[in-house]
């Protein structure tokens, strides 16, 4: 059987290499948003899942008084939640993307062609920030129109951009490790829904870390959403505070995102095996 791997690996010594490993991971990012760009039907039903989790069930659990928040509104609490959330499902199925791309061809075309499979997987990573930049607009605009305390800072707001691109490299590395694992759509979306909303809950999405019971809690500690949950109420809600720090959220994100980027890269032509 052929086997698939770049034309060159990683070298990126000079300037020169960095300049064509950048303009390889670029290709591949304009690539992905252009199919984003043309399909704006996604854009819409993408909308769906945080307007209800918003409107609907935000509304009524704020009405639940032994969920103790904090300085915080409950509606407030959870819009940073809502936001992991929407782009936590984007990218987890990132990986049948992927497997899609085997099945009719185009794996092996990127596989062969210069770019090394690190700029090919962090290319993809960075493709899915831009659909988690999608998603971060259309729960802003809720956001405003059911009047949550949003902190608008140019700071912040580059800091929530941050974060939403690495979470979502994170777990698009992380689908991606999965999907060549497993190489079959049907084991990958069973795997994928299984991890999908141990994820949410085991994190601080829309409950406090204190209510958790102990096991719990110790779950949420290795869980990265929780970190990223953490940073976006930290910098996305005026007044928001994380419990656990910007800094420590930041470096728990980069250090998993990057190692989970390495591993993919090292199994990515294997898929087309």
């Amino acid at each position: 059987m052929r086997s698939y791997a770049p034309a060159a690996p990683l070298a990126v010594s000079g300037d020169a290499g960095i300049i064509r490993f950048g303009r390889h991971v670029w290709a591949v990012v304009a690539a992905e948003v252009s199919k984003l760009r043309h399909d704006p039907v996604e854009l819409a039903t993408r909308a769906v899942q945080p307007t209800l989790w918003l409107v609907v069930f935000g509304s009524v659990m704020a009405h639940v008084r032994e969920l103790s928040t904090g300085n915080l509104r409950y509606l407030d609490f959870i819009t940073p939640g809502v936001l992991a959330q929407s782009t936590l499902f984007i990218s987890i199925f990132f990986g049948i993307a992927a497997i899609w791309e085997r099945d009719l061809g185009v794996l092996q075309k990127l596989l062969v062609s210069p770019a090394s499979r690190e700029a090919l997987v962090l290319g993809k990573a960075l493709s899915a920030g831009a659909r988690g930049l999608s998603q971060a607009a259309v729960v802003y605009l809720l956001a405003l129109v059911l009047g949550i305390a949003l902190d608008f800072r140019p700071l912040s707001l580059l800091g929530v951009l941050a974060v939403i691109v690495i979470g979502c490299a994170l777990f698009s590395s992380l689908s991606l490790v999965i999907a060549c694992l497993v190489k079959t759509r049907e084991r990958f979306m069973g795997i994928g829904q299984v991890l999908t909303m141990p994820l949410f809950f085991a994190s601080s999405a829309i409950y406090p870390l204190d209510l958790m019971p102990g096991w719990l809690r110790a779950v949420s500690v290795v869980n990265p959403l929780t970190y990223e949950v953490d940073a976006l109420r930290s910098l996305m809600i005026a007044g928001g505070g994380g419990a656990l720090g910007v800094g420590a959220d930041f470096a728990v994100l980069i250090a998993t995102a990057a190692v989970l980027i390495g591993a993919a890269a090292r199994l990515y032509p294997a898929m087309a095996a």
